[in-house]
């Protein structure tokens, strides 16, 4: 008798893969990694400076670690939203947003810091309203477009208000001024319009202008211009406008292949200035060797390869869209940050996602990772088999709730609903579908005809917020549609 060959490990991985859960295993356990590697390192690279200015080598990791907890919170409370909560709140929590964008350049409530006003001191800790409007822009747009796209809208509604808003949103961060944010912001509204479908000609001209306003912008203020120059003249002023570069470089050529060990960076030393913060990734390569450099890289890779996975296998459009972006604009920060470390790229100011020390980042970060957890439990079959009792130990850990079915049948009759509501002449709200079954058909009305209508009506345009998931009143639970 032949015995049974043990399985390849490329296959346990593929069968592991294959379970209904493994994506949402998957984002906890990236955010997890990335979380901690940040904390152990901020704690590294910000132990000199903080016992210099305080007298305590642990004063920024401590506040690191409360907004780490705070992360969780909120990483957690995204698990529990609903789809159709989440869709009902996004338009206000964008224009709450952006009201703080406004508030956060007034005298008195925006905290000047380094000549720039980006924070709200709240008194116990200060939120930085930028990084909020990265998080609602997502959610928003994605709501936005996917209920559109769904109406067979036309290109203009597709353009509007998104893109106005995007750029109100960027004119006001610059204001700040905060121009690594407002690339951010940049890139999030461009993810947003690409996984939306907008005609590549169109999208190829509002990329190439944003890319134009981006240079101007760098251009046009001291600093910014001062960084441009150094980039394209890297031996120039080593002790001034290139000496961060520079001891970026040799951070990362001192720690080799396997670094010089977990706490014995020489850079820290206040050699390298921002350290724990923009330039935390040369700190990693000087203290954990090219190796650790290898496990950032392949964490934000398989993160990569996870949110594209989830967006790929979601039945919802909303949730497709969202995660795309998401994932677009989180691995598009990562690869900014790094490239700039590593010398490919002029210096902005992005952070590290989860690594870098941040506060307001960190825990928007997180937030955004759990709602990208959240879509990845309502993929297709881990509805079905969270619904069969196959939640794991996990979930039943966390007590969430089981998610929703995704039904564009549903989807679509409280469209219909919605545009029946916001149409005069029809009482309380009747679907138009229901008044055609009196002569024995079960025809619904036409979603193109709200589509033609959409630019005759602004009374219809200003419903664009709302979800196209059903409200199931007690009258029509159990009815088949």
């Amino acid at each position: 008798m032949t015995p049974a060959r043990a399985p390849r490990p490329g296959t346990r991985f593929g069968v592991w893969l294959a379970r209904p859960l493994a994506s949402f295993h998957l984002v906890v356990t990236i955010a997890t990694l990335l979380t901690v590697l940040g904390l152990v390192m901020v704690l590294s690279a910000s132990s000199v400076e903080a016992y210099a200015d305080g007298g305590s080598a642990y004063s920024l990791f401590v506040q690191q670690a409360i907004y780490a907890a705070l992360g969780a919170v909120l990483f957690y409370l995204a698990l529990r939203l609903s789809l159709r909560r989440l869709r009902q709140l996004s338009f206000p929590l964008f224009a709450l947003s952006v009201v703080g964008l406004v508030l956060v350049l007034i005298p008195g409530i925006g905290s000047r810091v380094n000549g720039a006003r980006r924070w709200i001191d709240l008194g116990v800790f200060s939120i930085q309203p930028s990084e909020i409007v990265k998080v609602t822009l997502v959610v928003w747009g994605a709501h936005l477009l996917a209920s559109r796209r769904s109406e067979h809208a036309s290109l203009k509604d597709l353009l509007v208000p998104l893109v106005p808003a995007g750029v109100l949103v960027c004119l006001l961060i610059v204001l700040q001024p905060n121009l690594s944010t407002t690339i951010a912001v940049g890139i999030v509204l461009a993810a947003l319009l690409w996984f939306g479908g907008l005609p590549v000609r169109l999208f190829v001209t509002i990329a190439i202008s944003g890319v134009i306003a981006a240079g101007v912008l760098a251009l046009s203020a001291g600093y910014r211009s001062d960084r441009m120059r150094a980039f394209f003249n890297p031996g120039d002023d080593p002790q001034g406008a290139n000496y961060q570069a520079m001891q970026a470089k040799f951070s990362l050529a001192d720690g080799g292949i396997w670094g010089r060990g977990l706490g014995q960076s020489r850079a820290k030393w206040n050699y390298l200035p921002n350290s724990h913060n923009d330039f935390i990734f040369a700190i990693i390569g000087e203290e954990l060797g090219f190796l650790g450099c290898a496990l950032v890289l392949g964490l934000f890779a398989l993160f990569v390869y996870t949110g594209l996975r989830i967006a790929a296998r979601s039945a919802d459009p909303f949730l497709r869209m969202l995660t795309a972006t998401a994932t677009t604009w989180i691995t598009a920060q990562a690869l900014i940050n790094i490239g700039y470390v590593v010398g490919l790229l002029p210096v902005t100011g992005l952070q590290l996602p989860l690594v870098s020390a941040g506060g307001s980042s960190l825990a928007i970060t997180l937030l955004m990772f759990g709602i990208i957890a959240n879509a990845a439990r309502h993929e297709p079959e881990a509805v079905a088999a969270l619904h069969a009792g196959q939640d794991g130990r996990f979930s039943r850990l966390l007590r969430l709730p089981t998610p929703e079915v995704y039904a564009p049948a549903k989807a679509e009759a409280a469209r219909a609903r919605s545009a029946a509501r916001g149409k005069p002449g029809q009482r309380g709200g009747q679907p138009p579908a229901r008044k055609q079954r009196s002569g024995g058909q079960r025809t619904a009305e036409p979603r193109r005809r709200s589509a033609q209508s959409r630019g005759t009506s602004s009374a219809r345009a200003t419903r664009a917020w709302e979800p196209n998931y059903p409200v199931t009143h007690a009258r029509e639970r159990g009815r088949s549609r």
